[in-house]
């Protein structure tokens, strides 16, 4: 045993004497390695063991060389090779075949090829070279590692493998004390739900978040319609949250949600977005915009607050919606379970623009659909120079044609037409009832049936056959169970009063102004929407158009009647008193 021992010394001493008496050589380092470290160690590289030395003065500069299960060690850490050239001055080695770096910290690094500086701690790692840190792996061609700093980088493009999630990248710096990856160029982070594209990705792997820079998407590889855009945002990929900061898109069940500020939930399927919110239905030619926003992707719903409008893209007419708050949804048709039906709700202030009717409600619910819109409190409608009024009104559209069939109103309907729209005479036509049918033709009404104390007052007029003028000759006032006016251009004319029914014709000289009114006469040109940006305020507050009394020819006729009873009270014996 000691002579084995004296003969290892011997050997030893002899293999550190050439390399100590080596001349100094010249070393082509890689430019990794010209960046100075701050108080860079002075601990040297030291040889643990190898099977063989040698030393040519023609290969490796003469610098000796070890093969055979060589071993070095530096700093707490323990490089492995087939073999090493040891360049002792410049304290640098080479390794060649099935290399592998054992670091302190755990993470262990193999590869063909690795040069290390013992002075800047820096290492270049070549060829299938693999980087094994706990729980994942790093996978490149060249890879660069600085043990003072903590940090890899490769930019030769590399995988990386952790927890199910392979990450695909051409550029990547590990920080391996702060456990963060910075991904550059092409990144691609694919798992079994869903896929990650983008420019720039910083994966934290202590809490497994993603923080995007640039241009990414999220795409569901069950549903690649279903997909996320962002240029600047973090993914949790534990919870699956995301958290979006830039130029923002959501792609959900044929939708797109945009907004300032973006959430996102893939296990539950809601979102939110705040600031510049707007959510795009393709399908039902619809879009919604708002300060703030809330999408339910399981149950196909969205909602939108803080001055939301919607628009129901018409290709001939568009309708506008506003409201203190919009929800969208969808329902399984209760005939046909395959087939899905479209709804709209607009809660508190509900306004609804379209050229050839405005609407004004508390609320709003809208079967897209069937076409068929639901008023209540205080519910409004205009067309053209006509105004329907009640306790409730319904709405059907004709949404294949797109144009307005019908009104239905309930309780307390009241329309009321302008009986000449080229001037400003306070003449109007007016109907009323319990119940109440608006028929629209070529989006004009031109019928409507009364159910129910139903009352009428229309004005009356007559043509001359010679010169084809119309001349105004009176007003009648209908009282009926049932009452069926009908309206062409600009006059109404009762085509069936029935039930009770009584109809009076008075010239106008014998009906006073009063008598041409209901006592709930309400002609509002001040709440009128004219133009659909009218929607967004709760009231337009236009000026109220002001009309001209038409009371001529009764005050004419009165002033007569006054007169003549004055000559007749004039006639009258006048009693004396005794």
């Amino acid at each position: 045993m000691k002579k084995l021992l004296v003969f290892f010394l011997l050997v030893s001493a002899h293999v550190f004497a050439q390399i100590n008496t080596q001349p100094k050589q010249d070393l082509v380092k890689d430019p990794f390695f010209n960046t100075p470290q701050k108080n860079a160690p002075a601990e040297k590289v030291k040889l643990i063991h190898s099977d063989f030395f040698q030393k040519v003065i023609d290969k490796y500069q003469g610098n000796p060389y070890f093969s055979g299960n060589v071993q070095f060690a530096h700093q707490g850490s323990v490089l492995t090779a087939d073999e090493v050239i040891f360049y002792q001055e410049q304290n640098f080695v080479k390794a060649i075949g099935n290399v592998k770096l054992q670091n302190a910290d755990g993470s262990v690094i193999t590869s063909g090829e690795m040069e290390y500086d013992g002075n800047t701690q820096k290492g270049i790692a070549r060829k299938k070279v693999l980087l094994i840190d706990p729980g994942q792996t790093i996978e490149t061609e060249t890879l660069y590692y600085d043990r003072i700093s903590n940090k890899a980088y490769f930019n030769t493009g590399g995988t990386i493998t952790k927890d199910g999630n392979v990450m695909y990248t051409k550029s990547a710096t590990y920080d391996l004390n702060s456990r963060l990856i910075d991904f550059t160029g092409n990144v691609k982070i694919d798992n079994a739900d869903y896929t990650v594209e983008g420019v720039n990705i910083v994966q934290n792997q202590n809490n497994n978040t993603a923080t995007f820079n640039g241009a990414t998407t999220i795409t569901n590889k069950k549903n690649p319609a279903n997909l996320i855009y962002t240029e600047k945002g973090t993914y949790n990929m534990n919870s699956k949250e995301v958290y979006l900061k830039k130029n923002s898109r959501i792609h959900y069940n044929g939708k797109i949600l945009t907004g300032d500020d973006l959430y996102f939930n893939q296990l539950s399927g809601f979102g939110t977005g705040k600031g510049n919110v707007t959510l795009r239905d393709p399908l039902e030619k619809r879009y919604m915009k708002g300060g703030y926003g809330e999408i339910y992707e399981k149950k196909d719903s969205a909602m939108m607050t803080d001055k939301p409008y919607a628009v129901k893209i018409l290709e001939k007419d568009s309708m506008y919606f506003s409201a203190d708050r919009i929800l969208a949804y969808q329902k399984v048709d209760e005939i046909n379970p395959l087939k899905k039906k479209s709804f709209l709700r607009a809660y508190r202030k509900a306004r609804m623009f379209k050229s050839n009717i405005q609407l004004r409600a508390d609320s709003l619910r809208f079967n897209e659909t069937d076409g068929i819109m639901h008023l209540n409190g205080k519910p409004i409608a205009w067309s053209g120079e006509k105004q329907v009024t009640g306790d409730k009104i319904e709405a059907y559209f004709d949404t294949e044609n797109e144009y307005i069939d019908s009104l239905r109103v309930i309780g307390n309907a009241f329309a009321i037409s302008k009986a000449d729209s080229l001037n400003l005479k306070d003449e109007f036509n007016q109907v009323k009832g319990k119940l109440m049918t608006v028929y629209y033709k070529n989006n004009e009404i031109t019928l409507a049936k009364v159910i129910g104390n139903a009352q009428a007052i229309t004005y009356a007029d007559d043509q001359n056959e010679k010169t084809k003028e119309v001349e105004r000759i009176g007003v009648s006032l209908s009282t009926c169970g049932t009452i069926e006016a009908e309206f062409e251009g600009r006059k109404v004319q009762i085509i069936s009063c029935n039930i009770g029914a009584n109809t009076e014709i008075y010239p106008m000289s014998l009906i006073s102004r009063e008598q041409r009114f209901f006592p709930d006469f309400n002609w509002n040109t001040k709440d009128r929407l004219r133009t659909w940006q009218d929607i967004f305020v709760e009231s337009p507050d236009y000026e109220e158009t002001k009309y001209e009394a038409d009371d001529a020819l009764y005050n004419a006729a009165q002033k007569v009647i006054d007169e003549q009873k004055a000559k007749e009270e004039a006639k009258k014996p006048k009693r004396v008193r005794k």
